[in-house]
């Protein structure tokens, strides 16, 4: 027996004038898992959010909660929890006055709201604040407050929009995980909104990643990063290098590019059947799957690597981020993420050293 997604989308479309905001936007989510929306600002990403809650109507297509078309329930009778950037608490109220606002507006039983304020309160860990006004909470707590008050009255959805991009690295890090947490303690189907692609991949059980209007990719957080579908894809998440070139040869999905005047071996990511020698190509490589070594001897495992001059060295703590010009490629610059767990040694800025990467790490996909 099939069962009805928690949401779905098929063929919606918005458009504004000649400016296509959503466009042919198809989806499916499981009930009870966590879908983050991904793209840069002007994705489509809010606009697809809005028009899951209702907030705006498609042009073309339906959006279905539960197997019923958004557009045919009243905002009120809808039982989604929102949390936004701008929290919109009640700054005159306390933080267990906020979370109780949900339940007194749908005439829930007065004597039953305490109790279920508190154990709210408690599922975000903030037992024994609920008496304080907002002001006299922290960032974090605040945060807190609004996840308890969109999930109080138990909705079938819930919806996040960018709720942790006014917050610090560190504080933004430790709430990604807490909605991890309460979402899988709750089981509460999650839709999120976010331009920070380790927020996606850390929260998520599913990702979609959008570009103007459109689905770039609807896949799991291991897939999108290990195999994205495309070079927007492949470059928006994590930190990768691109190369433009030409296809020389293909058996199967190994195939053979020419970047500059260097044949280089890869696996073919575009779906086309049928390709001819010179079409236009670019090679990904994430920075952490490229290796430095001084010299030639120190090769472990690339199957192919050049000489590069080190042009910038980035120290990130746990890691650091080499750029290379590399020669041979046309003076390519290179970004290598560099991990040494012995003695993490370093490179040199100006210092000539060797790069390289294998050949399965190099995706390649045919450019429209």
């Amino acid at each position: 027996m099939n069962r009805i997604p928690a949401v779905s989308a098929s063929n919606v479309c918005l458009q504004f004038g000649d400016v296509h905001a959503v466009k042919n936007v198809c989806f499916e989510l499981e009930e009870g898992r966590f879908l983050t929306v991904l793209g840069p600002s002007g994705s489509g990403k809010t606009t697809l959010l809005r028009l899951i809650a209702g907030f705006q109507q498609p042009n073309k297509g339906e959006i279905f909660i539960k197997g019923q078309t958004v557009r045919e329930v009243a905002p009120n009778k809808r039982s989604i929890g929102m949390v936004f950037q701008r929290l919109a608490l009640f700054p005159h109220m306390t933080a267990a006055e906020n979370v109780a606002f949900p339940l007194k507006m749908r005439r829930f039983d007065v004597r039953m709201i305490p109790d279920r304020v508190k154990k709210y309160l408690h599922l975000v860990r903030l037992e024994g604040l609920g008496g304080r006004r907002i002001n006299e909470l922290s960032g974090g707590q605040q945060q807190r407050v609004a996840i308890a008050r969109a999930l109080v009255f138990e909705p079938d959805l819930l919806l996040l929009d960018e709720p942790l991009a006014a917050l610090d690295r560190k504080l933004r890090e430790e709430m990604q995980l807490e909605f991890r947490r309460i979402q899988k303690e709750l089981g509460v189907t999650t839709i999120n909104v976010t331009h920070d692609q380790r927020e996606a991949l850390v929260v998520s059980d599913q990702i979609i990643v959008m570009d103007h209007g459109e689905i770039q990719q609807d896949a799991t957080p291991l897939e999108i990063y290990r195999s994205p579908s495309n070079p927007f894809v492949a470059n928006f998440v994590g930190v990768t290098n691109l190369f433009h070139g030409m296809l020389e040869s293909l058996e199967g999905q190994k195939v053979a590019i020419r970047i500059s005047q260097q044949r280089l071996i890869g696996t073919l990511k575009s779906e086309k059947l049928t390709l001819n020698q010179g079409v236009s190509v670019k090679a990904a490589v994430r920075a952490e799957q490229v290796r430095l070594f001084r010299g030639q001897s120190e090769n472990r495992d690339c199957e192919v690597y050049f000489e590069g001059r080190v042009t910038d060295v980035i120290f990130e703590g746990e890691r650091i981020l080499y750029e290379l010009s590399v020669a041979a490629l046309s003076d390519a610059l290179i970004r290598i993420i560099h991990h040494d767990q012995q003695d993490f040694s370093t490179f040199e800025l100006g210092e000539v050293v060797f790069v390289g990467w294998k050949s399965r790490d190099m995706h390649v996909f045919v450019v429209d």
